[in-house]
């Protein structure tokens, strides 16, 4: 059974960085695509960054901040989020791309002003 636990939420000061990171168990993920979402309150789901076999990519309004990175040996997908602002405060999911979708629980950051 696939299961994603994120970790590394919290509460940081604008201009800060927090680095979540996120742990696959159940198979061997070397090659699936990886990646955050988050949700801000009354807004929806977006797409934060995602990490394939092909390489990165990022929503506009991180590029250049963020950095998503792997550990196949560990079947870690990593996000370091720097010069953090009031709008990146959201619960922010990993995700697993397989023959199906599968979510982390979710990891709280609050980013204050």
């Amino acid at each position: 059974q696939v299961q994603l636990v994120e970790s590394g939420g919290g509460l940081v000061q604008a201009g800060g960085s927090l680095r979540l990171s996120c742990v696959a168990s159940g198979s061997r993920f070397s090659t699936n695509a990886m990646g955050w979402y988050r949700q801000a309150p009354g807004k929806q789901r977006e797409l934060v960054a995602i990490i394939t076999s092909g390489g990165t990519n990022y929503a506009d309004s991180v590029k250049g901040r963020f950095t998503i990175s792997r550990d196949n040996a560990k079947n870690t997908v990593y996000l370091q989020m720097n010069s953090l602002n009031p709008e990146d405060t959201g619960v922010y999911y990993c995700y697993l791309i397989t023959y199906r979708t599968y979510w982390g629980q979710g990891t709280q950051v609050t980013v204050s002003s």
